[in-house]
């Protein structure tokens, strides 16, 4: 697990707010996910160390399975594991949410294939489920910091001009196409939060992610980094379903992870575009990337090949270009990404040799 301890230290030093967390109580909603697994990881080596959260509680309903990394977390006794819906099940009778210091609320299926298969509960974890969270700690004074994770998808398909996206531009978003069960689901989501912050003072803060990838993401995720690295790790040729044409930046998960963290623990309500800026590349250049990072770790002599997807709505008001501006982050939370998507993606490969997850 040698990638994967380098980057749980590499979170510690860019962060170096640890103390922050000393003798706190968390709660990580969606904690199953590839987020979560750093989060929780993170999390757990704070404690382990003696400079972290007195009880740590996460949160996931498996609708995608039962995550690895809960069942081997971990048996110390201040880290929690429950199977919990935040649309149906009641925080009233958990012992541990009243007293929580910070809340991290990430329950949504990210992956598009997964939440066009799941468009309901994937709206609802954003809008029901984030509502009753905010109804639950509107009047708790000793709460700090409640971080909603919304999402680079609230800018839709940005025309030139507004590439590099920053947090002002609005979006051109369609809320009745195969992708508004998530995009407006984390608009709404980000309206909630505004309101509850200026009625009730809720610390509330924003972040919205831009391609994250890198260890801890299940080769089974369906976006386009688990299944290049999936390609890779079994000897297949790597399959594009699109052009190749469009662009994205890749933010590496332990860089992502520090922005998050900053953001969290920021003194007041605002949003925040946490991503990288560079180098803004064509998923065909990503999977030449890949190709040659898995002859280097796996011997891997696969082709890269363009095949029609099957499901007939996965590349529907699927945007063309995805770059985010990270002036602001750079500016108030001091985030500055270093690991390039080379270096990223030999990390994440390295990472699945190891066989870590």
């Amino acid at each position: 697990m040698t990638i994967f301890i380098d980057d749980i230290q590499y979170i510690k030093q860019k962060f170096a707010k640890t103390e922050l967390f000393k003798d706190t109580s968390i709660i990580i909603t969606g904690a199953g996910g590839f987020l979560g697994f750093y989060f929780t990881s993170f999390f757990s080596d704070l404690i382990k160390n003696g400079c972290g959260p007195k009880s740590l509680l996460l949160l996931d309903n498996y609708i995608l399975g039962e995550p690895e990394h809960f069942k081997k977390i971990s048996t110390d006794q201040r880290i929690k594991c429950e199977r919990f819906d935040i649309v149906k099940d009641d925080f009233n009778k958990i012992a541990e949410a009243k007293d929580a210091d910070y809340v991290i609320h990430m329950a949504s299926i990210a992956s598009p294939v997964f939440y066009r298969k799941y468009p309901i509960e994937t709206f609802n974890a954003n809008i029901v489920g984030l509502t009753k969270l905010l109804e639950y700690y509107k009047e708790n004074k000793n709460l700090k910091g409640l971080l909603f994770f919304s999402s680079s998808e609230i800018y839709g398909d940005p025309d030139e001009n507004n590439i590099p996206t920053n947090e002002e531009y609005r979006g051109l978003v369609s809320c009745t196409g195969p992708r508004a069960c998530y995009d407006e689901g984390k608009r709404a989501g980000e309206t909630l939060c505004r309101m509850y912050n200026e009625v009730y003072g809720l610390p509330v803060r924003v972040a919205r992610p831009f391609n994250n990838y890198g260890p801890g993401m299940s080769i089974y995720d369906k976006r386009v980094p688990a299944d290049f690295g999936k390609a890779i790790i079994e000897g297949r040729d790597i399959i594009i379903h699109s052009d190749g044409t469009p662009t994205r930046t890749f933010c590496y998960i332990a860089d992502a992870i520090v922005g998050y963290l900053k953001v969290l623990t920021y003194d007041k309500y605002d949003y925040f575009n946490i991503g990288i800026e560079k180098p803004e590349m064509t998923i065909i250049q990503l999977a030449n990337i890949y190709a040659e990072a898995g002859r280097e770790i796996f011997d891997y002599n696969g082709e890269i090949k363009y095949e029609k997807p099957q499901e007939v709505n996965y590349l529907t008001h699927n945007p063309q270009r995805r770059c985010p501006d990270i002036s602001k982050a750079r500016k108030y939370l001091q985030y500055e990404p270093e690991i390039l998507v080379d270096e990223g993606i030999r990390r994440y490969l390295q990472f699945l040799k190891e066989g870590s997850l």
